[in-house]
């Protein structure tokens, strides 16, 4: 928007002490290519969209990155017929150079890796996003941007006795001790995003329920087993996508994420419980409706998580080299995973506005899980657009 209309006063706002301090920086750290999306769905458009746009800011930048690629593969029979169809899919999103690879070839893009076939994304690639975010925040203090920092917002108000004959009143956008006079409001809150939306009368669906996904790290002297990213073929009967190796830019190797329901929104580690966020979990009938519906699996995904070891046994399927005392625990994220009154995941990103006079002047971004760091550029294009078309900037 800065740079549209340079003359524009704005302030971003965040809770934190320092910015990406959640989805951020708790990712994989991958750019996307777009394959797995929905033809026609926003995530397809904006993720091969955000595709070229991030490689062009990381080289115009020297934001360090490296295009690893990717390999989706197939171990068996029926995990062919998805990645062929998954193949089409990514072609209907005009995903950049993709490619099929016969069984024999596998090799030649990852000399350990096994599998019957597989799907080959050269643009697929690693970079360290919460850095990406820290240029981001230079490039918009430089065009006159302002960031503060430990504001927890709490509340949004009209300021009615400031309004002037034929003005808006400014909304007062709240925190603890302070607040923030402004015409127009953009969230983007993540764990937090149903909360914010609620707080300008939005429905309180969809509802954020946060899910754990913990990571395993390669041992220092298998890191030559991996040098791109390798995928499963994801499985339709689940609603995520299984464990994989991820390189990192620090040469880290990553394995992983399992999803196991978190007991707070930001709770890292199982010992991390918020009151508050699992009273609100209980009290959500969408979250009953979907662990019902996926209990063996969540049953599944727990004992792994408990005992990482047992990981070792989709690793292996890959790459027959790793074993268990190759691996360790790593970090973890927090998926801010949205989900419907009918225990439905909420795949698509969501925007939502308020309502009556304060709510009309504000636009929440309710959901914006993977792949939204690739297609964060492309986000704000999209944005941009609907901020100058509903507020008439």
């Amino acid at each position: 928007m800065m740079i549209r209309h340079p003359k524009l006063k704005m302030v971003i706002v965040e809770k934190e002490n320092a910015l990406a301090k959640h989805q951020t920086g708790h990712n994989s750290g991958v750019v996307h290519a777009g394959i797995y999306y929905k033809p026609g769905s926003m995530k397809a458009k904006l993720c091969v969209e955000g595709l070229k746009l991030s490689y062009e800011y990381f080289c115009k930048h020297d934001v360090p990155h490296n295009k690893v690629g990717k390999l989706i593969v197939a171990q068996n029979k029926d995990q062919v017929k998805r990645l062929d169809d998954l193949y089409d899919r990514g072609l209907k999103n005009n995903v950049p150079d993709l490619q099929l690879v016969e069984k024999d070839c596998i090799s030649k893009y990852e000399p350990k890796c096994q599998g019957e076939k597989a799907l080959w994304s050269p643009w697929t690639g690693i970079v360290d996003w919460a850095l990406v975010c820290k240029h981001f925040a230079q490039d918009f203090e430089k065009m006159g941007g302002k960031i503060f920092l430990n504001y927890e917002v709490t509340g949004f108000s009209e300021m009615t006795e400031s309004k002037g004959k034929g003005e808006l009143a400014p909304i007062s956008v709240q925190s603890k001790d302070r607040c923030v006079p402004t015409k127009y409001v953009l969230t983007c809150a993540g764990l937090h995003s149903d909360r914010l939306a609620v707080m300008t009368g939005c429905d309180l669906s969809p509802r954020i329920v946060p899910f754990r996904g913990e990571y395993l790290l390669l041992s220092e002297n298998k890191k030559h087993l991996c040098t791109t990213n390798i995928y499963p073929v994801p499985d339709p009967r689940f609603p995520f996508l299984g464990v994989h190796f991820t390189p990192r830019m620090n040469s880290e190797i990553w394995l992983g994420p399992n999803a196991v329901l978190a007991f707070a929104r930001e709770g890292y580690r199982w010992r991390d419980v918020n009151i508050k966020d699992c009273l609100e979990m209980a009290k959500f009938p969408g979250l009953y409706k979907l662990c019902f519906r996926y209990f063996i699996p969540g049953c599944k995904e727990i004992i792994k998580s408990i005992f990482y070891p047992l990981a070792v046994i989709d690793l292996k399927k890959f790459i027959p080299e790793v074993s268990v005392k190759d691996i360790k625990r790593g970090p973890a994220g927090v998926r801010a995973q949205a989900l419907d009154n009918n225990g439905n995941l909420v795949d698509d990103f969501v925007f939502d506005g308020g309502k009556g006079s304060l709510g009309a002047r504000v636009v929440h971004c309710r959901n914006a899980p993977s792949p939204a760091a690739t297609s964060s550029m492309a986000i704000a294009k999209f944005i941009a657009d609907k901020l100058d078309a509903d507020f008439k900037f």
